[in-house]
């Protein structure tokens, strides 16, 4: 096996592959970053995690995953709290909240490199768009993750369900990159696959809208919707209609069938009882993810022609239930 270098990238030549080993930066080592960026750094990737309120805790004493598929330590973590201390990487992965987005444009600068790919693990629509405005010769992909997991405690990540990570280019003309990102996950024990990303969104949008925002405004959690038939049925309404609005704007492109909504919700009935990640962020009064997951589809949707009327109710009560606990924390300071 010979090793040369190409862009910065070491390429590992055997006579009928090439691997490429890619330096790989987390940005929002929680849930969803934590997770992934773990896996790959439990498989010997050489990984950079950004923390904020556990960087000491993680420095000093690692990182815990506790997962269906087998726990796991990290004892030695490459461990920062800005990113200005990082090295320059070729895969960044963005798992921060949607509401934090604003921040990118003064985190990714010192972890850019001429090829370095930005891949936004991140719920909703839109996203990719407006990150390429601020960054516009930024090559960006956009990552899909169905899994169930959630932060547990410092430097403490559980994985409770699920855990593929799809990805789908928005601006990367390298595609090997990404095929390489899925091979590394694949190796990690993370089951990923390249897809189209635009009727990805949409078909991970199928998931997010109903159970995301019924879980908030029921102060509920997936399992209790599930065993409620006409709770059921009206979110299957909710499905059809992101389904619909993802068909009207498709058209030509893409179409998701409607035996996709069966398909999820037979999949959450059979899923481990579940806050998603909007459930925990109202739990503990933190802003939500509304206009990714629920804004940005109503527009969309709206200028191709299509009211999502049930998708539009619930945006509007989240942005009051929200609108409430916000003024409250407010009033308690």
């Amino acid at each position: 096996m010979t090793i040369i270098q190409v862009d910065g990238l070491m390429i590992y030549v055997d006579i009928n592959k090439i691997y490429m080993s890619l330096k790989y930066a987390v940005i929002g080592t929680g849930a969803i970053g934590g997770y992934y960026g773990g896996r790959l750094a439990n498989s010997g990737q050489e990984v950079h995690f950004l923390l904020h309120s556990d960087y000491d805790y993680v420095k000093q004493n690692g990182l815990q995953i506790d997962s269906v598929e087998g726990d796991f330590h990290l004892s030695s973590v490459f461990a920062y709290n800005r990113t200005l201390d990082m090295p320059k990487c070729d895969v960044v992965l963005v798992a921060l909240k949607s509401t934090n987005n604003r921040l990118l444009k003064d985190l990714l600068p010192p972890l850019l490199h001429e090829n370095t790919v930005v891949i936004l693990i991140q719920n909703g629509l839109g996203l990719e768009a407006d990150l390429q405005e601020d960054f516009p010769t930024l090559s960006i992909a956009g990552g899909l993750a169905f899994i169930c997991s959630s932060k547990i405690g410092a430097g403490h990540i559980g994985h409770f369900d699920e855990g593929r990570l799809n990805l789908g280019s928005f601006s990367c003309s390298n595609i090997k990159i990404l095929e390489q990102v899925c091979a590394d996950l694949t190796n990690a024990g993370v089951e990923a696959q390249l897809l189209e990303l635009e009727k990805a969104r949409w078909m991970k949008l199928v998931w997010n809208i109903p159970y995301n925002g019924m879980t908030v405004v029921m102060n509920t959690t997936t399992d209790r919707l599930m065993g409620n038939e006409p709770m059921v049925d009206l979110l299957r309404e909710i499905m059809i209609e992101v389904v619909q609005a993802a068909n009207q704007i498709g058209q030509n492109k893409f179409s998701i069938p409607e035996s996709y909504v069966d398909s999820i919700l037979e999949t959450t009935r059979h899923m481990t009882p579940y806050s998603p990640s909007m459930k925990l962020d109202y739990d503990f009064c933190r802003p939500l993810e509304i206009e990714y997951i629920y804004t940005r589809p109503v527009v969309e949707a709206a200028r191709y022609g299509y009211n999502m009327f049930h998708v539009s109710m619930l945006e509007k009560q989240l942005q009051y239930i929200q609108a409430q606990y916000l003024t409250r924390k407010r009033e308690e300071r």
